[in-house]
């Protein structure tokens, strides 16, 4: 498993009155993490070594 990103608690409170199941946290934390390698990836593309919100 990818580390950790995603903060269960600030989920849960995002979320407000719905539950959230384990696996759901498991998913997105693994999506946040292809998500920063892919931008990192566009950064160096770019010859950066500054990760900026137009690599997401």
């Amino acid at each position: 498993m990818p580390e950790m990103l995603i903060i269960k608690a600030k989920i849960k409170e995002a979320c407000g009155d719905m539950s959230v199941a384990a696996d759901f946290v498991e998913a997105l934390n693994e999506k946040a993490n292809e998500l920063v390698k892919k931008a990192c990836w566009r950064a160096k593309e770019n010859g950066r070594r500054t990760v900026m919100g137009k690599d997401v």
